[in-house]
Order: structure tokens, then C-alpha cells, then sequence
């Protein structure tokens, strides 16, 4: 209770109706610095427009699934590993890295079906919106065509294995005040900070490639023959996803699916060693699972060495409780590195 009889709120109790609202004492608090006066407590602002867009894109891919199938597929193309064996960034050139953000705005135009924009990339709910990509996070540039403009914001790298998406409106406070000679301006931290992020760091389809340690993507690409490196990655990139793109990128042919079918390539070559390679169909991916191993997605493959049950010295021991599946009559589990190598039996289909 103060001196004039009125009861002052507690810590961090709410102010009811009818009680006194506890203004700051004279000098209380730390003065703000000079610059800095425009960052206390700021309002939220209110962008019907932006919510809007922000609605439509979720409506038309709430997981964000068709949005990462398409910046996938735009950043492949720009690699064109099948005729190019590139399979990281820094491989491309400055011009081609400039062109990604057309594919990926191309892409994704095509993917969610939006319509071409008046004055910008795309109309969404109504509302003119601008396409911009960045393979660093926050490294969009916005032309001075974009001041005031909605922007789609869009980033992927492989190196971290994830992609987001974001909008933000191109206001004044959220660029900084200098651009570069193309008088195209980034973000600054309020304008970061403003972002309305769809998909924050999901997972981009993975490249086996850049996962690989740097010898074994040396040991792959030093065979003489397409087969042979294609061989040469499933021996390699075992129990991990490896995409279609990445066996055109270690096959370099324009029949780089033939080096892993039955019939000759890598499923018929590997299976003496043990080596089997599950596929997208729905039959192995019941058995990748059964084993534990990453489920093999549309056009991804999964290798794995095999050993039968019995062939293991303890037998009925350690192993009894382990994952396996049943194949050509017999039970096979994942092989250990000192499970001496035999010939696996063929995937059914």
C-alpha cells in the first residue's frame, strides 16, 4: 500500500481495472542509447497483405514438400552433374550462381502453379510478390524495383542439408541504408527479424556426395568407367540416401539408370559381395525399414552389406534381438565390418 491508501501490484501482476497503473520513477532505468531510440518496445505491425500470401502458400503446400521438391530440382539443374560431374556450390561459376535464383523463381512458379505477377515474380491471394534467392541466409538483395514490395524469400545450401522460405515486406526500416552499385539493398537485423518464416531450416533432399568423407569421392570418381563409379558409390555411400541425380553425376551417361538395375549394373555386380540396393518400391522400403535404414524416397537408393543370421560366430548370441529380414529363405541382418563377405540373395519384385 503507497501513502495515499491505494494498493500498488505485485511483481509481475496484471493491472485490474480500477488500479493504479505504476509509471516509471523519475530516472529509473537505463536511458537509451543515442540511435537507438527507434528499437524500444516496437509495435507489431499489422500486413493484412502479407498474411494473406503467407495463407495461400500454406494452403497450396502446408508441408512445404512441393516447395523443396522444386529448389531441389532447380539447384540439380544448375549443377547438370550428369554432363558436368559438379556436385557442390563452389563449382559453378559467378554467372551461374546469378541464374539460380531465376530456376528456383521458375520452379517454384511451376511447382505451386502461381500466377505471373504485374509489376513482380508472382500474384498470390491478389497481391504482387517478388522472388528472391540466396544460398547464404540472409544474403537477399532487394532492387529498388522491391522498396515497399512483398518478398518471397527463399535459401537452400547443401553443405547444411536444409532450405527455408520466408516473406517480408521491402519497407524502408528493414533494409539498410546503403546499397550496392546496382543500388540493390539487404536486410538489416530489424528487417531479419521481421521475416515471416514458412519453412525455417527443413531438411533439403540430401546429396550423398557432400556427405561422403572427400577420399571416398575421390575413390569414386577416379574409375575408369561409369559403371565402375557408380559401383563404386553404393560400395561407398552405404546405409545413406543416394538420389538419381547423384548416380547421373557419378555416371556422366545419358543411360546412368541402366548402371544400377538388375540386369548388369550395380544391383547384379555388388550382390556377390554382399551389397544389396533398395529402391522406391514399396517392397523395399518395407525391407530398408525392417532393417532400420533410411527409407529409399521417389528416385532414391539405399545400399547395404548383408550377412546371414547363422553366419555370425555366436549364433543365437548378441545378435538374437537384431533387425533382419527373410530372403531366399534365410535371415539376413546388416553386416559388421569383420563379417566376412558372401554372396546376398536377390531383392524380390
Amino acid at each position: 500500500m503507497n501513502p495515499d491508501g491505494e494498493l500498488e501490484p505485485l511483481p509481475g501482476q496484471l493491472i485490474l481495472p480500477g488500479m493504479p497503473y505504476p509509471g516509471p520513477e523519475p530516472g529509473a532505468g537505463q536511458a537509451v542509447l543515442p540511435g537507438l531510440e527507434d528499437l524500444r518496445d516496437p509495435e507489431p505491425v499489422s500486413d493484412p497483405e502479407l498474411a494473406a500470401v503467407a495463407a495461400e502458400l500454406t494452403a497450396l503446400d502446408c508441408d512445404g514438400a512441393r516447395m523443396a521438391a522444386a529448389i531441389r530440382g532447380a539447384l540439380d539443374m544448375l549443377l547438370d552433374g550428369q554432363h558436368t560431374g559438379r556436385y557442390r556450390w563452389e563449382q559453378l561459376h559467378k554467372t551461374e550462381k546469378t541464374h539460380a535464383g531465376t530456376l528456383v523463381e521458375i520452379a517454384l512458379a511451376r511447382s505451386l502453379r502461381l500466377a505471373d505477377g504485374t509489376a513482380l515474380d508472382y500474384t498470390i491471394a491478389g497481391v504482387d510478390v517478388d522472388c528472391k534467392f540466396s544460398h547464404r541466409l540472409g544474403g537477399w538483395m532487394i532492387p529498388p524495383e522491391g522498396d515497399g514490395q512483398l518478398m518471397l524469400l527463399v535459401q537452400a545450401s547443401d553443405e547444411d542439408g536444409t532450405w527455408s522460405a520466408g516473406l517480408v515486406r521491402a519497407a524502408p526500416e528493414h533494409l539498410s541504408p546503403a546499397g550496392n552499385r546496382d543500388g540493390k539493398r539487404a536486410l538489416n537485423d530489424r528487417g531479419r527479424a521481421a521475416v515471416c518464416w514458412l519453412h525455417h531450416r527443413a531438411a533439403l533432399q540430401e546429396n550423398a556426395l557432400i556427405r561422403l568423407p572427400e577420399r571416398d569421392v575421390a575413390a569414386i570418381f577416379a574409375c575408369s568407367s561409369g559403371q565402375q563409379r557408380v559401383n563404386e558409390l553404393f560400395r561407398r555411400a552405404q546405409r545413406m540416401r543416394v538420389s538419381r541425380t547423384v548416380v547421373a553425376t557419378v555416371a556422366m551417361q545419358d543411360d546412368y539408370m541402366k548402371r544400377v538395375r538388375d540386369g548388369g549394373g550395380a544391383r547384379d555386380q555388388l550382390r556377390a559381395e554382399g551389397i544389396v540396393i533398395f529402391g522406391d518400391y514399396a517392397g523395399d522400403q518395407l525391407l530398408a525399414s525392417a532393417l532400420d535404414l533410411p527409407r529409399p524416397g521417389p528416385g532414391e537408393f539405399v545400399s547395404a552389406r548383408l550377412v546371414r543370421r547363422s553366419v555370425r560366430p555366436d549364433g543365437g548370441g548378441h545378435d538374437r534381438y537384431a533387425r533382419s529380414i527373410r530372403l531366399g529363405g534365410g535371415d539376413w541382418l546388416l553386416a559388421s565390418p569383420t563379417d566376412p563377405a558372401e554372396p546376398a540373395p536377390a531383392l524380390p519384385r
